[in-house]
């Protein structure tokens, strides 16, 4: 049996870039505040010599972290209020990488380091912590992105200064490997492990809830239509529990003398006949895109919703037809009995939706388009066709600009079907010899 193929759940990935983007926020603002703190414990009284140069770097880094403060109070608002644009992550990113750069870049020229000394700078110890923040995102394009930009940053930086090294560079980077500096950077490095670990657990989170989901649709492929699980991709289960009214074709088709040739069979060989039956009505449903509702005994329910719905029902019916000929045609050389079917198909409005528990979920179309279906394909019987379909359906079928709907079918006697109050019009095509047997497809709910 073909499982069907299960695509990406595109609503699940946007919820989670948004909820990405909100924790990226609140991060952000942990980590300015925290480096807030900690600059302001861990910074001491700095060597007299180079004291002016210090309270110049420290006043440029506490309005550095305000600022990023400041963008994490402003996307947090953003992703809050429900005004944050999935485009918006893009320079969010960028103004992430600069903070870090722009840091950096003042430092070196602050201090007048050469460039070979730039990692010695406590800023760019903020790298692992741009970079899960990028890993929150979801998105590899914007990691590349990420990578790309503080890697050409830093290579700038390190390569293009013209400073040189002096005997006050050379104590201005000896205070830059003492105690302060250095607990600024294993605070960094802590942090970058916090962001990590919510990265971490929001990844688990999302396969977590993927997993359920690609589960759950999965399963359902043991009760409902391998057409409406691909459906399914692009709806929600509650939607199709909720059903809907809209207007579609229904085709009911049944072997004549069923009863009878299975009476006295072995049970193997009725097995083996019906299964081969099923499989071939199967084949014909998803050539044109219809889908199998049910099958009851020797019949079955086909339902045709979505484009070109009535051109694709009586197609199917034509390929039903044809198929089962070239079958029986098969079967008689093989010297065993013909078969013959009768085929009903109406159009028209009918209810449909998943209907059903935990344990059993099944689709269902219902209503007076789906009994007066049943209705013709009991009439073939009477009638001596082997196709009986509605004029709704074939004017349906004119309507869409199909091949002209009536050429080569035959106008039978208008009847008035029980409930109905006005005759409706009929045609027919291909004649099948009469047969006793009355068992057949029903439709649920038939009046």
């Amino acid at each position: 049996m073909r499982q069907a193929r299960v695509a990406p759940n595109a609503t699940l990935l946007r919820e989670a870039e948004l909820r990405a983007e909100k924790v990226v926020s609140i991060l952000r603002i942990f980590v300015s505040l925290g480096l807030l703190l900690v600059f302001v414990l861990a910074v001491g009284t700095p060597p007299e010599e180079i004291a002016a140069v210090l309270r110049k770097q420290w006043l440029f880094a506490v309005l550095a972290l305000l600022s990023y403060l400041g963008l994490g109070v402003f996307t947090l608002w953003l992703t809050r209020s429900g005004r944050f644009r999935r485009w918006m992550v893009w320079p969010v990113v960028t103004l992430d990488c600069m903070f870090m750069l722009l840091n950096t870049w003042v430092g070196l020229e602050n201090v007048a380091m050469p460039g070979p000394l730039t990692f010695l700078l406590p800023p760019t110890w903020l790298v692992p912590v741009v970079l899960a923040f990028a890993v929150l995102r979801f998105n590899p394009y914007l990691q590349t992105y990420c990578v790309v930009l503080i890697v050409g940053g830093l290579s700038y930086l390190s390569f293009s200064s013209g400073h040189k090294v002096t005997e006050d560079i050379i104590l201005r980077a000896q205070y830059l490997l003492a105690g302060p500096p250095n607990v600024v950077r294993l605070v960094m490095i802590l942090l970058a492990g916090v962001v990590l670990v919510v990265a971490s657990a929001a990844l688990r989170s999302l396969l977590h809830r993927s997993l359920i989901e690609t589960e759950q649709r999965l399963s359902l492929t043991r009760y409902l239509p391998t057409r409406l699980i691909e459906r399914m991709q692009a709806e929600d289960l509650a939607d199709l529990r909720h059903g809907r009214r809209q207007d579609m074709g229904v085709l009911f088709v049944d072997i004549r003398g069923f009863t009878s040739w299975a009476e006295g069979k072995d049970p193997s060989e009725v097995g083996d006949f019906v299964t081969e039956y099923r499989i071939r009505i199967q084949r014909i449903a998803r050539q044109t895109q219809g889908m199998v509702d049910k099958f009851i005994g020797d019949g079955a329910m086909l339902v045709f919703d979505g484009e070109a719905a009535a051109d694709r029902a009586l197609h199917c019916a034509l390929c039903l037809s044809d198929d089962i000929r070239d079958w029986s045609g098969l079967r008689e050389a093989e010297g065993r009995q013909a078969v013959q079917v009768g085929i009903g198909v109406h159009w028209g409005e009918v209810f449909s939706g998943v209907v059903g528990d935990q344990d059993r979920l099944e689709f269902t179309a219902l209503g007076d388009t789906v009994n007066t279906a049943a209705r013709l394909e009991q009439m073939t019987k009477d009638c001596g066709m082997e196709i009986i379909v509605s004029a709704a359906l074939l004017e349906a079928c004119h309507a869409r600009g199909g091949e002209p709907a009536r050429e080569g079918w035959t106008e039978l006697q208008p009847v008035t079907l029980r409930g109905r109050s006005q005759p409706i019009a009929l045609f027919g095509r291909g004649r099948a010899a009469p047969a006793g047997d009355t068992d057949g497809p029903r439709a649920s709910g038939q009046i």
